[in-house]
């Protein structure tokens, strides 16, 4: 009787697993570590000025408005262009935190009334810190500039 080696049968391969585990765990390190700059969906084209950046522009409350007039706080959008609308998305993305600083960020091509209403928005729900966000002159550096607009009470 033969007795036959099986061992000779097998044939080599390569285990992936483990290769598929350090992949996966490679990803998520980079996408834990990775720094997310606030950037606008939208193309916006700011208004010109000279000054100095101010640095509370971290922690603010962003409030776009694009050329056609339309407002987005934060990363949402207001479905409607009325004042009611615009105060009731600022109150429920800001909360009760009336003193935080909100950065107003409005197309250098945007109808003015567009940008009053947010102010009279901002006014009336409480808020006193409020920039205005600003492209530097041609030639200056590429960062924007933020006026601040509202004295704080």
């Amino acid at each position: 009787m033969r007795i036959r080696d099986r061992r000779a049968d097998d044939e080599p391969e390569i285990n992936l697993v483990p290769l598929i585990d350090v992949i996966l765990v490679l990803i998520i390190f980079f996408v834990v570590t990775a720094t997310f700059d606030a950037r606008s969906v939208l193309k916006l084209e700011l208004p010109r000025a000279t000054g100095e950046p101010s640095g509370d522009a971290r922690q603010a409350l962003v409030v776009l408005v694009n050329a056609e007039g339309r407002y987005f706080v934060g990363d949402r959008e207001v479905l409607r262009d009325d004042l009611e609308s615009l105060k009731t998305t600022i109150a429920e993305v800001a909360g009760g935190d009336r003193d935080r600083t909100v950065m107003l960020r409005a197309d250098a091509r945007t109808p003015y009334q567009a940008v009053v209403t947010v102010y009279d928005a901002l006014g009336q729900l409480g808020f006193r810190k409020i920039m205005s966000a600003t492209a530097p002159p041609p030639g200056a550096a590429a960062k924007p500039a933020a006026a601040p607009v509202g004295a704080s009470r």
